[in-house]
């Protein structure tokens, strides 16, 4: 078995939790192949703990200011919270547009590395993880649940994907709990390939929960000014920070987490 290893490069401080440097390799699941090893940032909660572990997934752009955002919060809900970057060890920056390039099943090769890391640590409980992604890191969420990958078995508990992919070819094998949160007015991961994967039914359907927010657009989440971007495919999608969807949204993450995770 490969050795896990954590490399402290630079400790910065933001409110009561530090972001830390690691590394650790991405390994093969299911169909899932191996990636390079990949560097991430680590956030911890202030004490000794142990703690339960959550992995973060980015956005199409990569690790940036949401991934922060999103580390340090996660954090201060008293979590160990490891955020892979899928993208730099694989040459890229952002496949916006492109996302087929480094696909949400090759990031679950990423998760799997993360959680062997995250259960590794002696001041996280080990078998007591979770997982949330964004967008690109929804689409790999979703995909980390399917039994194929078999997750659940190095100790994921729960899944949270915000505006994901939904793809009922590949996604209906659901075997652990997990909440989608998504904008009806999102025009780039559609409302409706969510509903129509609710409707074609899922193996365990008491495990998803899925949210629909009826004036929310992409990156509902995301406190950036409202835009409308065009991507590496050539097409515009509007992006929007919507003031009831997103406080929605993020208590009941927190809940969902809380229940699952024991805190």
């Amino acid at each position: 078995m490969i050795r896990l290893v954590a490399i402290a490069f630079l400790v910065l401080f933001a409110g009561s939790a530090s972001a830390q440097s690691v590394r650790f390799p991405s390994i093969a699941v299911g169909p899932a192949p191996a990636g390079p090893e990949i560097d991430g940032w680590m956030y911890r909660p202030a004490g000794a703990g142990p703690f339960p572990g959550i992995v973060l997934a980015h956005t199409c752009n990569g690790v940036g200011n949401h991934t922060a955002a999103w580390g340090r919060l996660l954090a201060s809900w008293g979590y160990v919270v490891v955020a892979p970057d899928s993208f730099g060890p694989r040459g890229e920056k952002s496949v916006c547009g492109r996302g087929a390039v480094v696909s949400g099943n090759m990031r679950v090769a990423d998760v799997a590395g993360a959680m062997d890391f995250l259960n590794a640590q002696p001041f996280v409980r080990r078998g007591d993880i979770g997982l949330i992604g964004h967008s690109h890191g929804g689409w790999t969420a979703v995909r980390a649940v399917q039994g194929t990958y078999g997750l659940a078995a190095r100790g994921l508990k729960a899944a949270v994907a915000y505006y994901p992919a939904c793809q009922q070819r590949f996604d209906r094998d659901v075997v652990v709990p997990l909440l989608v949160l998504i904008g009806d007015k999102d025009d780039w991961t559609l409302a409706d390939d969510c509903r129509k994967l609710q409707a074609a039914g899922f193996t365990r359907p008491d495990l998803v929960q899925v949210v629909y927010y009826p004036n929310a657009y992409h990156s509902f989440d995301s406190t950036a000014r409202d835009r409308t971007i065009t991507v590496a495919n050539g097409k515009s999608h509007r992006l929007g920070y919507d003031p009831s969807a997103a406080p929605d949204a993020e208590a009941r993450a927190r809940a969902f987490f809380a229940r699952y995770l024991g805190k």
